[in-house]
This record gives structure tokens, sequence and C-alpha cells, in this order.
């Protein structure tokens, strides 16, 4: 009687064994290694595309190897301004890239390149990212957002005229992008549409004044070599949006515990690409001073004429996103106060 218990109990323990070895065994076989490719139009020495990089190697390292993924730098996956695209139609997995380069596909968003103060970074990634959180923007909606960020806010840069109050502005020629021409005009100045790349001659051979630029471009391309004088603008200081953003079918495609550890990841990196920005930007800043470049501040009164002059440029946001049926009022002035609220 006693063996035959005793061989119950054997039996009992061995197939708990073999029913707990079959269950990792299935657990495994659907948790197999995920392979993603992520298009990233950087350079592969830019510090963003390094802090990218890091990225995907947290997310291989915090699931364990179960999500490996493959970034291609330089735009070889797709250009910029094929980023989005490429991700909604399976050319790649995870793309970075800038909502401006998709003017008028993301009307809401577009309030992300106003001039509404952007002072710094850190404070734009968390305002994009809770803007996105709050408001939910149907414009991406085939997409799945890992996060947001944004690069350094255009300031006024110029080479022989110091521009310490809006009158000096007035009619200088001013390289802008083609979203910056509105703010340059409402400003006063004389825009001039042209890519960076050729900023450098345009500004060493008198084609422009100056032009609205991050103090990254005074190193990143060199432009601290002619540029003499930066007025910090910081009261209508604008940046541009940037994404990351993932396949939707390949975000269903991944086991809830990885998501949630995904998840994990994109918060901290918020707050880590904005300072990386801030630190390019702040170090583009040291290189204008050593190359002998002045910096100007504009007083509280002062900065309050360059609000209300740009303050035609927020309301024709407003009129266009109400046209679409879109909240674009809330939008802006949850933006402006958040700006206020949290940024230093």
């Amino acid at each position: 009687m006693k063996r035959s218990v005793w061989l119950q109990c054997i039996f009992c323990v061995l197939a708990m064994l073999f029913s707990i070895s079959l269950v990792s065994t299935t657990v495994h076989a659907q948790q197999k290694t995920i392979t993603l490719n992520y298009s990233n139009f950087m350079p592969a020495t830019h510090k963003i595309s390094i802090l990218a990089e890091q990225w995907c190697k947290e997310i291989e390292k915090r699931t364990n190897g179960g999500v490996k993924i493959t970034i291609f730098h330089g735009g070889t996956l797709t250009p910029a301004t094929q980023a989005y695209d490429g991700v909604v139609n399976g050319l790649s997995d995870i793309a970075q890239s800038v909502f401006s380069y998709h003017r008028g596909r993301f009307p809401l968003t577009e309030f992300s390149d106003l001039p509404i103060g952007v002072k710094n970074c850190v404070a734009a990634a968390k305002l994009f990212n809770e803007y996105y959180a709050r408001f939910k923007p149907k414009e991406m909606d085939d997409v799945k957002v890992m996060y947001l960020h944004g690069n350094p806010p255009s300031i006024v840069q110029t080479v022989r005229k110091p521009v310490r109050t809006l009158d000096d502005l007035q009619g200088l020629k001013m390289r802008v992008t083609p979203l910056g021409t509105p703010i340059a005009k409402a400003l006063g100045a004389a825009p001039v549409a042209m890519p960076m790349g050729d900023a450098y001659d345009a500004l060493s051979k008198n084609v422009v004044d100056g032009g609205f630029l991050p103090y990254e471009a005074m190193e990143g391309w060199k432009l601290g070599e002619v540029i003499k004088y930066s007025t910090e603008t910081w009261p209508v200081g604008f940046t541009s949006a940037w994404y990351v953003i993932m396949s939707k079918t390949k975000w269903n495609s991944i086991p809830p515990e990885w998501q949630k550890v995904i998840e994990e990841v994109n918060k901290e990196w918020i707050e880590k690409t904005g300072k990386v920005w801030d630190e390019v930007d702040a170090s583009g800043k040291a290189f204008l001073i050593k190359q002998g470049g002045q910096v100007i501040t504009l007083s509280a009164k002062e900065g309050d004429r360059w609000r209300k002059a740009v303050k035609p440029v927020l309301d024709e946001y407003v009129k266009m996103t109400k046209s679409k049926g879109l909240p674009g009022d809330k939008v802006l002035k949850f933006a402006l106060d958040y700006l206020k609220q949290n940024q230093k």
C-alpha cells in the first residue's frame, strides 16, 4: 500500500514537471525573436542617431533579446520626406523624421512649428508628447507613435547688424525654411528660403543679412564662423516636432509584456532626446562665442513686442484648423500655457 502511494506521488511530480516544461516550451515558441528595421534620415555620426541606436539596444536588452532592431542611417531605407509613408506601407518597421517634411498632412500638429516661445528641447519634447497624449490626433492613427521630440529652436542670427529691437530687424534679408517664411514676414524681415547647406555661402557673400537659425547650426554647419550677432528671441522661439513611429502591424505582433517594456523605454527617451538636443545647442553657442560672436538678449518689454508681431501667424493656424473641424484653438492655448508653466 505504501509503495503504491509512493509511486503515485512520483508519477504526479513527473506529470507536473512535464506540464511545466510543455508550457515553458510553448511560451518560448510564442515569444520567438522579433526582428525590426528602423529608418533614420540623419547621419550615423549625429548624436541623435547615436541616441536612436541606444534606444534599439536598450529594447533588445530589456526584452532579453526578444526584440532586435537594425537601424539604417542617412535615409538609406527611406528618405526623410518618405519616412512616414514608408512605415504605413511596410517599407520600414520604424522611422524617425520631421512632421514639417509632410506639410499639410498633419494640420493639428503644425502648432509645433509656430513661434510659441520654445527655449529648450527638453520642454519641447515633453510638450509634444503631452499634446499627443491629451489630444490623440487622428492624423497619426495609421501608425503606433513611440515618442516625439523637437530640434533646437531658431532665433535671430545676423552677420553685420546687431538686432536689439524689432525695429533693427526691419527689411533685413533673413534665411528661413519655407515654414519660417510667414514668421519672418510678420516680424518685418525679408525672408529668403533656402536649405541649410546653402546658408554658409549666402551669409559669407552677403546674399542674406542673417537667418532664423538654432545655435546648433553655429557649430554643426560652421555658421558661427560668419555669424557675429545672436539675438536670443526666445519669446518667439520656434522649433519643429520630430516623430519616432512604428508600423501598427508590427506593434500588434509584439507580445504585451514586450510592448510594455518598449513603452517604458519610450518614456525615458523623451527627456533623454531633449537633453541631447540641448547639449548640441549649447555646444553651438559656445562655438559662436569662441569665434568672437556676441549674444544679445531682449528685454521683457521688447519680448512682448515680438509676441504681438507674430500673433497673426498663430491666428492663421487657428483659422486653418477650425476650417478642418480641428481644435487648433485649444491646442494652441494648451501649448502656450504649458511652456509658460514648465519652461525655465
